[in-house]
């Protein structure tokens, strides 16, 4: 029977050490952006402020080398799944390395070390009677003459009736299923409908271990705030209550089960994958030299999941459920998942190729590494799916980091070397003004350090990034007050405390921007000659900065990035999208008489000129009570507009102003005010709620004394101005294509 999750389970209030892990990834393929959004960005994040901090920390993960996912793309590829992992392993670990993740081993589960761990691991669950022997009936797919694994089957979801749905989870809905659940299953190794034969299993009767691990669920939320959603979907499954589930399967590419009657079998990939984690920490242990039962056996070990959407359900129910009953492991404190990060409003699609690789991202921009964590730990899809877009890639490199952070720091470097040579002056900071001067700054470093605490230990990545680039716009606020380059010719004493003073802004900046732009971080480390003594005194909270010390040459941390930089991949991703569109609208046209027929030129969308379309059919003549189409404009015209989803959630009359209402805009990832000719169709009370469509580029424009920052698309019916609504399943700041 489980034992009481207090047995093998203390949450500690301050953890001696941590063990943080991200979600191991199929090498069956590269990574994308929504992938290191998921599971490996935010863990970074959270790693690199754990060791700034000084905590003992093992960042560990590797690649996840067996399962139906690895067969099924050496099936499409014509090779071996051997050459398939050892392919994908290499190209997973040289990216992750290139962007930055800074895992302490990436290791992989196809390694001899893995094999006897988890066989080990299986083993001992057996031993215990924790399993459950069951001879039951399961898909065979006759032609290829093998039983098929969950993944290898195919059909309509019941509940959702997505027609690719998995044998054992729909991708769609999330619902967990098994393959007899599906509607009309087949095989994706022939495409036949398979039919049910006999063969012998071994199930983790997960309803026996139900109430165990719904306590532990319950006693981990009162020692950490859990996402919301992730403690719901949870709870979805104990509602539904827990049926027994197969930890073997009939497979010749996987962790044999290490029994006498199970030839041909292998173990689950949901029991195998996991164990990765410990197998990894064991190999970590091997190569530096510790004790890796300290921090899987040890109840002042505090153990953090880091994981997709997708991923919940195993790694806060059938993986703690297995550790329970080991009875020899601890338990995940906390297991923060982020959702689905989108791309141009649209679901990353594989099979269309419809997404950003990291392998394609490098290439391209190979001294962006930083814009891009930037980007995507701004847009982070903590509680709710996101979107990238490349507008948007471009936008905040060059009005955040270029504008803003790297700005300031190019100012004061600057005029450090205009004025002083880039030797930094002496400073009399017992002179009252000097010492204010110096209190502003040292407050700005303390309440970024404090901010970033208190965000990063909630897992909230996107404000944690905020209060950086905050911290920095409030560095070209105080040098915009003081103007140093007027102040130099009037007081030169005090012209050197603001510069002394914003130079010690730049050392703040360059130790507490190290988990989210690691490689500026390096940059400013190498231009300000930081030493390791010096960050300690950062990190302390001790004024860092002395006299005489010389900083290296001015360089700039970002460049900018024009239009013409991203047009190929707006392009790419536009001529997929069109491609898509125009397949589905000729499959829905139906012939056109020859009356119906247009006498003018054709109006149709233009293809892409890349994309090898012909363009689509001419559009019916338009009738008297429409308005004529407006002169024609080029595809990039259009590219240039960033459409974005968003609701009203304030709204107000601007005073002294018949027509206009003043309204207030979520976006998601910010909220923006709008000024809007409205206000005679409709009242601000009744607009509260309203979805809209919003141009979110327009720039800036002052309506009776208030910054609009975007314009709301509207129709005009019988004379009344409607909105352009998106539907509510459709979130806030998705982009508009």
């Amino acid at each position: 029977m489980p034992h009481h999750p207090t047995d093998f389970l203390l949450m500690p209030t301050e953890p001696r050490r941590y063990l943080v892990t991200s979600a191991l990834p199929y090498a069956n393929g590269p990574q994308h952006v929504g992938h290191l959004t998921g599971a490996y960005l935010p863990a970074d994040v959270y790693v690199r402020w754990l060791r700034i901090c000084g905590k003992d920390v093992k960042f560990v993960c590797g690649s996840d080398e067996y399962g139906a996912a690895i067969t099924l793309q050496a099936k499409k590829e014509g090779i071996a799944p051997r050459e398939i992992v050892d392919k994908y392993h290499a190209i997973l670990r040289d990216c992750f390395e290139q962007i930055g993740i800074s895992f302490d081993i990436y290791h992989r589960t196809s390694s001899n070390l893995h094999t006897t761990t988890a066989q080990a691991f299986f083993k001992t669950l057996y031993e215990k009677g924790v399993f459950v022997e069951k001879t039951s009936e399961q898909y065979y797919d006759t032609e290829y003459e093998q039983f098929l694994a969950d993944r290898y089957i195919i059909g309509t979801c019941p509940k959702c009736s997505f027609e690719q749905a998995y044998g054992d989870q729909c991708e769609r809905c999330g619902t967990s299923l098994s393959p007899s659940d599906l509607i009309a299953p087949h095989s994706l190794l022939s495409g036949a409908p398979p039919e049910l034969r006999s063969t012998k299993h071994w199930y983790l009767p997960m309803g026996r271990y139900q109430a165990a691990v719904s306590e532990w669920l319950a006693q981990a939320q009162t020692h950490e705030v859990w996402k919301d959603w992730v403690v719901q979907q949870c709870g979805s499954w104990f509602e539904q209550g827990l049926a027994d589930r197969a930890m073997t399967r009939d497979l010749s590419w996987g962790v044999p089960v290490p029994l006498p009657d199970a030839d041909g079998k292998v173990l689950y990939v949901w029991l195998d994958a996991p164990i990765g984690y410990i197998s990894a920490t064991k190999a970590l242990a091997e190569r530096d030299g510790f004790d890796w039962r300290d921090y899987w056996q040890q109840t002042d070990t505090k153990l953090v999941h880091f994981i997709g959407k997708d991923n919940v359900v195993f790694h806060c129910v059938i993986f703690p459920m297995l550790l329970q009953a080991h009875n020899n492991f601890v338990l995940p404190t906390n297991v923060p998942a982020n959702q689905f990060m989108n791309l141009e409003g649209e679901k990353m699609s594989t099979s269309r190729n419809y997404a950003v690789w990291l392998p394609d991202f490098l290439r391209d921009f190979p001294d962006k590494q930083d814009v891009l964590r930037y980007v995507l730990i701004a847009n982070m899809p903590e509680n709710k799916d996101s979107s990238f877009s490349w507008l948007d890639f471009q936008t905040r490199n060059n009005s955040e980091l270029v504008a803003i952070f790297g700005n300031f720091v190019h100012r004061v470097t600057s005029l450090l070397h205009k004025y002083y040579n880039g030797i930094l002056p002496n400073v009399d900071w017992d002179i009252l003004q000097h010492r204010a001067i110096r209190d502003r700054v040292s407050a700005i470093g303390a309440g970024l350090r404090r901010e970033l605490a208190q965000y990063i230990e909630q897992y909230r990545f996107r404000d944690a990034l905020s209060a950086l680039i905050d911290a920095a716009r409030e560095g070209n606020r105080f040098l915009q007050e003081h103007e140093p380059w007027k102040m130099i010719k009037t007081d030169p004493d005090a012209t050197a405390a603001v510069l002394v003073a914003a130079h010690e802004l730049t050392l703040y900046l360059a130790h507490y921007c190290q988990p989210f732009l690691p490689f500026t971080a390096q940059k400013m480390t190498d231009m300000l000659r930081i030493s390791p003594a010096k960050r300690e005194r950062i990190a302390s909270g001790e004024w860092a900065t002395r006299a005489g010390h010389e900083i290296g040459a001015t360089q700039l941390l970002f460049g900018k990035i024009e239009y013409a930089d991203i047009q190929p991949q707006v392009d790419r991703l536009a001529a997929i999208r069109q491609q898509r569109e125009s397949a589905l609208q000729y499959a829905a046209a139906k012939p056109t008489t020859d009356k119906a027929k247009s006498t003018r030129p054709n109006n149709s969308l233009p293809a892409h000129p890349d994309s090898g379309l012909e363009t689509l059919p001419e559009l019916p003549e338009i009738g008297t009570d429409h308005a004529p189409i407006k002169p024609e404009i080029n595809y990039d015209d259009f590219a240039r507009l960033d459409l974005r989803t968003a609701t009203i959630v304030a709204a107000e009359r601007v005073p002294k102003a018949d027509k206009l209402l003043r309204l207030t805009l979520e976006l998601g990832f910010e909220q923006r005010t709008v000024v809007s000719g409205i206000a005679q169709h409709y009242s601000p009370e009744s607009i509260i709620g309203q979805r809209v469509l919003v141009l979110a580029n327009l720039a800036p424009r002052k309506m009776r004394g208030i910054d609009s920052n975007g314009m709301i698309l509207m129709a005009e019916e019988n004379g009344k101005l409607v909105f352009v609504a998106p539907t509510d399943a459709i979130g806030d700041g998705r982009t508009v294509s």
